[in-house]
């Protein structure tokens, strides 16, 4: 044995024991029941066999994507929050393994209630992000159900976002998953998640709204 060893052996001695302790933080020692909802990783679409999708459905649901561009472009935040239902979640992972919100970091995480926090730090009349010349212009296209039952859908679609700050131009793109939910007569939005293809992009800025 090297003396670098034996010293190193001295040191510890022989009664030392390292033991590695798992314990929860932060919002999972607070709540632990309310973990992120499991998703499948955003690898891109893949084909599922599903039933004959009706048509009045998929115009229903082009419907609501669509409109929900138009109310992010137009700054109708209320009238977007409005689109989720009450446990509804808008979720933008940092990248496309995530399969939750709890267990790492996110970029967005946020239900109804933490909406209307971040519309009204928008809405400010100081909010320095809303200054003149800030706008967006969304394309939502290459809408499929992946999956169909009496009142569920889980939806993908692809988005591109264009963001003007003054003279500055920002692009996001990517894609979107939708689980939607039927309430009544309409579909509510139980879970967005929005995985954007330069989530890892290095920004001037962070992200002040919706993607």
């Amino acid at each position: 044995m090297s003396q670098t060893n034996i010293t190193t052996q001295k040191a510890l001695g022989s009664g030392v024991i390292i033991e590695a302790v798992h314990s929860m933080t932060g919002a999972e020692s607070i709540a632990p029941d309310h973990m992120g909802r499991a998703r499948v990783p955003a690898q891109g679409y893949v084909p599922q066999s599903v039933a004959q999708i009706d048509p009045a459905v998929m115009h229903q649901v082009q419907t609501l994507l669509f409109r929900q561009a138009a109310m992010l472009d137009a700054k109708c935040w209320a009238d977007w929050i409005a689109l989720f239902s009450d446990d509804g979640v808008y979720w933008m992972p940092s990248n496309p393994d995530q399969t939750d919100w709890a267990s790492q970091p996110s970029i967005f995480a946020e239900d109804p209630l933490l909406m209307e926090v971040r519309m009204g730090r928008l809405q400010h009349p100081n909010a320095w992000s809303q200054a003149a010349n800030w706008s967006t212009n969304h394309i939502v296209g290459n809408v499929m159900i992946e999956h169909t039952d009496k009142d569920t859908l889980e939806v993908y679609s692809r988005f591109h976002m264009l963001e003007l700050r003054r003279d500055n131009v920002r692009h996001f793109a990517g894609s979107y998953r939708h689980s939607l939910v039927r309430v009544g007569s309409d579909w509510k939005i139980k879970l967005q998640r929005v995985d954007m293809a330069n989530a890892q992009g290095a920004y001037d800025y962070v992200i002040q709204a919706w993607v």
